[in-house]
């Protein structure tokens, strides 16, 4: 009788075990599914790319300061040039 309530024990823990384990795989499963939804949907991406567009483009103007302005010097140099001749 010991010995049937033992085994009746272990078989509840094993079942136990067994029912957290696909708790545990479902949840696991329904985080991949919020993963994947998070991936597709795209809502308010286009904001979060144009902020990162604008950081990059303000960061190289900074960088390139002074190569920028001589470079946009010169333009205006050679346009007001060539309107001269004409």
């Amino acid at each position: 009788m010991k010995l049937e309530k033992m085994r009746c024990k272990k078989e509840m823990e094993a079942e136990k075990e067994m029912r957290l384990k696909k708790e545990q795989e479902v949840e696991a499963m329904e985080g991949l599914k919020g993963v994947k939804q998070l991936l597709v949907e795209d809502d308010g991406m286009g904001t979060v790319e144009i902020i990162l567009i604008i950081v990059v483009l303000v960061g190289l103007v900074i960088v390139f300061k002074s190569q920028i302005t001589e470079v946009v010097n010169n333009i205006f140099k050679k346009i007001t040039e060539q309107t001269n001749k004409v």
